[in-house]
């Protein structure tokens, strides 16, 4: 997996996303994904939506590790002015 691949899963599962960007390598990634759907979830529903259209590919071991942040747009707003 690379993350071109990667972000076409996320986006497929995402269409709606405002933002979604995916870097890293040798099995180990880093997701952003901005969205509405994040209003109001818990950490962990926010994680199983990211998740579930990888879970093929993690238990494939193509996959090995995901770091990932799940925004609201507003929160996202926020992490680009302040850091």
């Amino acid at each position: 997996m690379n993350p071109d691949a990667i972000r076409a899963l996320l986006v497929a599962a995402f269409p709606d996303a405002q933002e979604i960007q995916v870097t890293g390598d040798s099995g180990k990634f880093q997701v952003i994904v901005v969205s509405e759907m994040f209003v109001g979830m818990r950490p962990v529903a926010k994680q199983q939506k990211i998740y579930a259209p990888l879970n093929e590919h993690i238990a494939s071991g193509a996959i090995h590790a995901v770091s990932m942040q799940t925004l609201t747009p507003e929160e996202w707003r926020k992490m680009r002015l302040f850091g």
